[in-house]
């Protein structure tokens, strides 16, 4: 596996240092019927335009004698001639066959009689150029050049009593994107439009998050259907669709180990977008749990000068200083940077003693190679504290009466982390048609030093007392490597048309764990009437080793997907995976068990197929069926490890747009199994057999865009039937622990859009959570909860400033019961964020 893990670096180089760049060239077309010339002149372009989808590879702007040239570059393939329109004082002209090779263009004032040129791409090939004059339309003239169209405009003249309301510009690429995003990869790993995938996937845009004001990752994924916090003690671990655990990507590329709930907190202040998939999805990520995928999308380097200094502060001591950098550094272009920075601390929202402090840095490089030739480097580094935070206890049926921000362990206890993610993109466009693709990915998590209790015995309902041990986790080092590489390629086969998807990834983890417990010294603790400072911080090496073993985890995934358009209604997704998976273990795994190394080894193949038909453009009607995996740790009483778990899904859904695109709804209905889930061997207790399957079916409801100008809407709901179906531990029949029936969440903000209080807007948010069972056992409930989230800011030029409210009633609220008993996860009480910032 490690000759094929540098066989994949080679891999890399070798693209890199072998691309040929193979010049091309293309026609353009005019937008603006200004004589019977032009008239004509566009005519004869429209006859002559291909209908194949051409890409547009730069853009450039030229002030000449007469106005201004707007040259929109290709680097083969013919465009079709737009279609043109006025609004207030702007000409508008849309390229219906054509894309864009990197982000939208925009320049504000190129000339006096000039405001704004915006060049943007739209759904379904298509993409606009916005000219806003300074006083009245500019005129424009087509003309065909040896590399695309150019753009020929002269400024228009005012004419009196003239009652169109001038154009409202909707700013694009470095300003943020509206609430609903038209398009997705992590579905297919091609940037494919969400009415065309037949399985549900809700996108939370970056304007979601800044809107929100959002820090932590948890509050992000409100915005999506069937998410649900499950535990936040060493990390955020979430609920998808019933299932715990689901993997945590990274621009599409893993954080730890299949099954590791070890992702830690999660930033988000980098990020463009959150994709979240719902149901299995190995065919493109190997081993995974059948819940779904959550894909981190992070900013990417813009082609323009774009500069952003903020700051945000609030409740609980919360600072935090923030910078956003991009734009070229070379005079032509090739070379882009980004850099996102931060550093924030904040009191616990708990009793904790111990602040929460993270600083964050994160640049990024883009080097344009050629026309044809991409290659981005990233680095992501995080250093941060914070308490470790086991959370509550239940006693009998609920949880524990005792205040939410009450400490069952030391003021003190501590986690401390250092990780840093390394990672390099590298994409080579053959053609239009077949592009190559290769990513690689460093991950180190440096865990420095941890503290956290454990309990020893049932909490004594009148009383309150228990007893504690108390953890040290020693500090080590993980790591995580993986390459992807991919061909995507389009080609007809007569009318049908292929979007074809063949790759390969190799995962690698590894870890050294060493955890030292006091087990002869339990400490006595009464929840009700708790005495701090009674345990001592002894020299950990004087502990008794509790685990000390070494994981090494390496995967192998070869991978066939053909995306189908057999009409311009009815579509096709078809694909197949397989994978081979070593996992080995050196040393004890568990006290008083001897070390060894153990060593499993598992194949799967994994297919999905799906079908979407759309009877009318704005209306996809689809159903799939998907399948997923993930090794079973667990072993028989022969010492064999059990079956993988596996999971399978049916899923029918419609999918709507409406309001010119602007607002979008899916509502879908989905059937997930979990099987050969490890349950109890009754004839010997320290054993397993995989007997053991999970359902969870339901519905899922997911609104998001904009309803008029200014005023944007995000929400969804949930009904989650999640149960145990077959066990022999006595849960068969139970429902499954954490999942609540009902779940719905709305966030909606309105902007003025005129008038003296232009840019003054509000928004208003709810988060309900319905009743929740606290374990698979059953042997506690949750109360269900209900959040109240305001806002208000302002937006003027080039700066903006808000006032957010999370929980504005502060109610005490469980927000996850993933650990049990003993890991019950308190809510965060009433919190403001005031915010500043300034783009130039």
């Amino acid at each position: 596996m490690e000759k094929l893990l540098q066989t994949g670096n080679l891999w890399l180089i070798l693209a890199v240092v072998g691309v040929l760049t193979v010049p091309g060239q293309a026609q353009a077309f005019d937008s603006m019927d200004k004589s019977m010339g032009s008239l004509f002149a566009t005519a004869r372009l429209t006859a002559q335009a291909a209908d194949s989808v051409v890409q547009i590879t730069d853009i450039r702007l030229e002030v000449t004698e007469t106005g201004l040239q707007i040259l929109l570059e290709t680097a083969e393939g013919e465009l079709t001639a737009p279609t043109t329109s006025i609004s207030g004082n702007a000409l508008i002209a849309e390229i219906s066959n054509a894309t864009l090779a990197g982000a939208g263009f925009e320049q504000f004032e190129p000339t006096e009689e000039i405001a704004v040129v915006q060049v943007t791409e739209l759904p379904g090939n298509q993409v606009q150029v916005v000219i806003t004059g300074a006083d009245a339309p500019p005129m424009a003239e087509i003309n065909s050049t040896t590399a695309g169209l150019a753009l020929n405009l002269t400024p228009g003249i005012a004419q009196a009593g003239a009652v169109d309301d001038p154009l409202r510009l909707v700013v694009t690429g470095e300003e943020g994107s509206d609430y609903f995003e038209p398009n997705a990869s992590t579905a297919t790993r091609t940037d494919t439009p969400l009415r065309d995938i037949p399985q549900s996937i809700q996108v939370i845009p970056r304007e979601v998050l800044e809107d929100q004001q959002v820090i932590s990752l948890s509050d992000a994924l409100r915005n999506a259907s069937g998410v649900q916090l499950t535990q936040r003690s060493f990390g955020e671990v979430f609920v998808i669709r019933g299932f715990s655990n689901p993997v945590t990507l990274r621009d599409g590329l893993r954080l730890v180990q299949p099954g590791n709930t070890d992702v830690g907190f999660q930033e988000i202040s980098n990020l463009e977008s959150i994709e979240v998939l719902k149901g299995p999805a190995s065919i493109l990520f190997g081993a995974i749990q059948p819940g779904g995928v959550i894909n981190l999308v992070t900013k990417k380097p813009l082609s323009e000068p774009f500069y952003e200094v903020g700051v945000r502060a609030g409740n609980r001591e919360f600072i935090e200083p923030r910078i956003d950098l991009s734009g070229p550094l070379t005079e032509d272009g090739s070379l882009l940077y980004r850099l996102n920075a931060f550093y924030r601390r904040a009191d616990s929202y708990r009793d904790f003693e111990t602040d929460e402090e993270r600083l964050f840095i994160a640049p990024t490089l883009q080097w344009n190679i050629s026309d044809r030739t991409d290659l981005t480097l990233s680095l992501e580094y995080a250093d941060e504290q914070r308490p470790s935070d086991n959370g509550l206890v239940a006693v009998g049926d609920e949880v524990a009466d005792v205040p939410f921000d009450r400490v069952l362990q030391e003021l003190d206890d501590i986690q401390e982390r250092e990780t840093l993610r390394i990672s390099a993109d590298f994409e080579h466009r053959f053609s239009d048609n077949w592009t190559l693709r290769n990513a690689f990915v460093y991950n180190r998590s440096d865990t420095k030093e941890a503290y956290a209790p454990s309990f020893l015995s049932p909490v004594d309902p009148v009383t309150g007392d228990t007893t504690l041990n108390y953890f040290f986790v020693d500090p080590s080092i993980s790591e995580t490597y993986e390459l992807q590489t991919n061909v995507v390629g389009e080609f007809n086969t007569g009318a049908i048309k292929h979007k074809l998807l063949f790759g390969a990834d190799l995962f690698r983890y590894e870890t050294d764990e060493q955890g030292r417990l006091d087990f002869f010294n339990p400490i006595p603790f009464n929840i009700f009437n708790p005495v701090y400072g009674t345990v001592p911080r002894t020299d950990p090496s004087t502990l008794n080793v509790f685990v000390d073993r070494s994981i090494q985890n390496e995967s192998l995934g070869v991978y066939l997907q053909d995306q189908i358009d057999l009409s311009e209604q009815l579509k096709v997704l078809l694909g197949v995976r397989y994978d081979t998976i070593e996992n080995k273990t050196i040393g004890n795994p568990a006290p008083g068990v001897p070390g060894d190394v153990t060593t499993q080894n598992e194949e799967a193949v994994t297919p999905r197929v799906g079908l979407v038909y759309q009877p009318i453009e704005d209306i996809s009607l689809y159903g799939s069926y998907s399948r997923s995996f993930v090794p079973n740790t667990a072993t028989t009483v022969s010492g064999d490890f059990l079956d993988p778990e596996e999971g399978e899904q049916f899923e029918i859904g419609i999918r709507a747009e409406a309001l010119d695109g602007n607002l979008a709804a899916n509502l879908a209905f989905f059937h997930l199994t979990k099987q050969n889930v490890a349950t109890t061997d009754p004839d010997n207790p320290f054993f397993s057999i995989a007997i053991g399957e999970q359902r969870s079916q339901g519905i899922e409801l997911d609104v998001a865009g904009e309803i008029l100008p200014g005023w944007n809407i995000i929400a969804n709901y949930a009904y989650t039937d999640a149960d145990i179906t077959e066990d022999n531990n006595g849960n068969e029949g139970n429902r499954l622990g954490g999942v609540p029936e009902h779940s719905f969440n709305v966030w909606t903000n309105y902007e003025i859009q005129t008038g003296s209080l232009e840019g003054l807007g509000l928004g208003l948010g709810f988060n309900y959570v319905g009743e929740r069972i606290g374990d698979n056992a059953n042997s506690f409930n949750v109360d269900d909860y209900f959040l109240t989230n305001a806002a208000v800011f302002y937006k003027k030029d080039n700066w903006q400033t808000a006032l957010n409210f999370r929980n504005l009633f502060d109610v005490d609220y469980i927000a996850g019961t993933g650990g049990g008993r003993f890991f019950v996860s308190p809510g965060e009480g009433f919190t403001v964020i005031g915010s500043l910032s300034v783009r130039f």
